[in-house]
């Protein structure tokens, strides 16, 4: 037996404490790293540097509902209608993205009220395939709209996606026509519609529901729009100003209304809905 051995042997050393892995997570643009607590109980939001942090549906129904709100069910759509396969079939993709995620597609519909003021609120995940929108998303934004309409109330959406669902072809486009009809339902009925843009809200989704609203909320930092930065600037040969395609400068440039902080952003839903539905019943 060695020396070191002897030493080790004789001193009164403590079993190895295991640390959580999740105990620790490093912010994406200061590369701080936070206690996830903390980080969790600042709304997801970087206490150094103010970074949004992406979030999912459970969480954004949590930060901006009433308590008592009933998740709606998800409609059923056909799946995989094209028999598309890339490196994976379609319905693998779905069942591993259905495994990872509490949700069975990228939006989910919840009614409730926000500050007392009743609504439908529908949250995008990104976590799920990107948030791309196909056939199910398309659904759930109808679903959406006319429970709005049954209920005689705002519908709020928090958007965040890449743009359509490649694996579903051009049903995946016709769900941009499909939203802005049931939109126009929302405005035949009087009823509000709010957009709540979160980091990232690209594509397709830009280009139809996303940029509808009555009014435009836009949280801080958030990438808005419709073809890439890499694109467009390739196009064009011309190099784009800084922040371009950022919240911030869509807000400067007025296709958002206001850049919201994320603490904030209930209070403000709920006196944009105050003051829009006053407006109705006027």
């Amino acid at each position: 037996m060695s020396w070191l051995d002897r030493v080790r042997n004789a001193l009164p050393f403590t079993e190895k404490r295991d640390t959580p892995d999740n105990l620790w997570i490093k912010c994406p643009s200061c590369s701080e790293m936070l206690f996830t607590k903390e980080y969790e109980e600042n709304l997801n939001v970087c206490p150094r540097c103010d970074h949004h942090g992406r979030i999912g549906v459970d969480a954004r129904f949590a930060q901006l509902l009433d308590p008592g709100f009933a998740v709606l069910d998800a409609p059923r759509v056909k799946e995989d209608p094209l028999k598309f396969k890339d490196q994976k079939k379609y319905p693998d993709r779905l069942k591993a993205a259905r495994a990872a995620n509490p949700h069975p597609d990228a939006l989910t519909n919840a009614s409730g009220s926000i500050d007392g003021h009743k609504c439908v609120l529908g949250v995008q995940d990104f976590a799920f395939m990107g948030g791309s929108m196909g056939m199910a998303v398309g659904a759930a934004f109808v679903t959406g709209a006319e429970r709005a309409i049954k209920d005689s109330c705002a519908y709020v959406i928090c958007t965040a996606a890449g743009g359509a669902r490649m694996q579903e072809g051009i049903l995946s486009l016709m769900q941009m026509p499909k939203a802005t009809v049931a939109i126009s339902r929302l405005h035949r009925a009087g009823l509000p519609y709010v957009v709540v843009l979160t980091d990232p809200t690209t594509g397709g989704v830009t280009a139809s529901y996303a940029m509808l609203g009555d009014v435009h909320i836009a949280e801080p930092g958030s990438l808005i729009g419709f073809a890439g930065q890499r694109v467009i600037q390739d196009t064009i040969r011309e190099k784009l100003p800084e922040g371009f395609q950022r919240a911030e400068y869509l807000h400067e440039h007025g296709m958002v209304d206001m850049v919201v902080p994320r603490k904030d952003l209930r209070a403000t839903l709920a006196s944009v809905l105050d003051y829009l539905m006053a407006a109705k019943a006027a």
